[in-house]
């Protein structure tokens, strides 16, 4: 009877699992503003903030790593190896693909396509390699989000019809990989956890865009404490303690939920751009900030409920064994 109690009480892996997702995109949210800010002070170029980003978020996780002796423990196989190449290579498409977007349609429809087709993608992914139908309650959220970040993001602004096709293309791409590396990190690889899994993973996409930056042209970051802090902050907030908590949260809650409470990035992006660099939402923005909210609280009640349930049945089932 002692254990069951301790069954009641305990918070539950979901709900532990919700959190850490709605802090992610709560964190992501933070990562425009700071890229943002590094462009513009150091005139880098797009690809060369992505290349940062996942060296440093990477790197950050990966010395602390050899700091606390979780590397020497570390014991991963063939698997394990081949899930680290993939998320790094996946990691490095994603981001050079989203910026390479942002360079050629405005940021607003970059961001619309790449995180309005990933929660799709996601759904429609698990849905055929589960054999089932998405839940009406999964169908609804998801067209209420998309709804509410096409009112939040805007249109495409002033660019050709050629580069809205092709900056379309790179950002549909871009969203392919976000899916991708919500679908494998909910599926965990026996020695491999999600720590070393991050900090490796990112460490190789970094090495693969950076250079790309450096190609493509100004990558040099005038060393200022004020560069300094930004590069610091975009590796460890929204990359590395954001990622973790995203790929920790995958292993309790189902990908189509994770990916939708992810739309928390652009509504906090929206909220920051506001306040901080004097953006105008006005009424049409507005309107689309609630409509993500609602698409979150949805989906987030909704797991909650079904986890609730669960334990409650596990309960009661340990109870009746005793």
């Amino acid at each position: 009877m002692e254990n069951n109690h301790v069954h009641v009480t305990a918070p539950s892996s979901a709900r532990v699992g919700l959190l850490s997702v709605m802090a992610a995109g709560l964190f992501w949210g933070t990562g425009g503003l700071a890229g943002a800010l590094l462009a513009e002070r150091s005139g880098i170029e797009a690809l060369a903030v992505a290349g940062y980003r996942l060296l440093i978020g990477g790197g950050l996780i990966t010395a602390w790593l050899v700091f606390s002796g979780g590397l020497r423990a570390l014991r991963t196989g063939p698997a394990g190896r081949r899930r680290l190449l993939v998320i790094g290579v996946v990691a490095a498409v994603f981001q050079a693909c989203y910026f390479a977007a942002v360079e050629l349609i405005s940021v607003s429809l970059a961001t619309l396509v790449t995180l309005g087709s990933a929660p799709l993608l996601v759904i429609v992914g698990e849905s055929m390699i589960g054999r089932r139908r998405p839940a009406g309650r999964m169908t609804a959220a998801a067209g209420v989000a998309l709804a509410g970040l096409t009112l939040l993001v805007g249109g495409p602004g002033d660019t050709s019809s050629g580069s809205v096709a092709a900056g379309a293309a790179l950002a549909l791409v871009s969203g392919g990989g976000f899916a991708v590396m919500t679908m494998l990190a909910a599926r965990p690889v026996a020695g491999l956890p999600v720590l070393p899994m991050t900090g490796l993973a990112f460490c190789l996409g970094g090495l693969v865009v950076l250079p790309a930056g450096i190609v493509a042209g100004n990558a040099a970051v005038e060393l200022q404490p004020v560069n300094i802090a930004l590069l610091v902050y975009l590796g460890l907030v929204p990359t590395a303690l954001a990622y973790t908590l995203y790929f920790a949260g995958l292993r309790s809650v189902p990908t189509g939920v994770a990916s939708l409470i992810a739309l928390l990035e652009p509504l906090t992006a929206a909220v920051l751009g506001a306040l901080v660099l004097g953006d105008r939402l006005g009424p049409v923005g507005i309107s689309g900030a609630v409509l993500v909210g609602v698409a979150v609280i949805l989906v987030s009640n909704g797991e909650s409920t079904t986890s609730g349930r669960t334990r409650r049945r596990r309960v009661a089932a340990a109870r009746r064994q005793s």
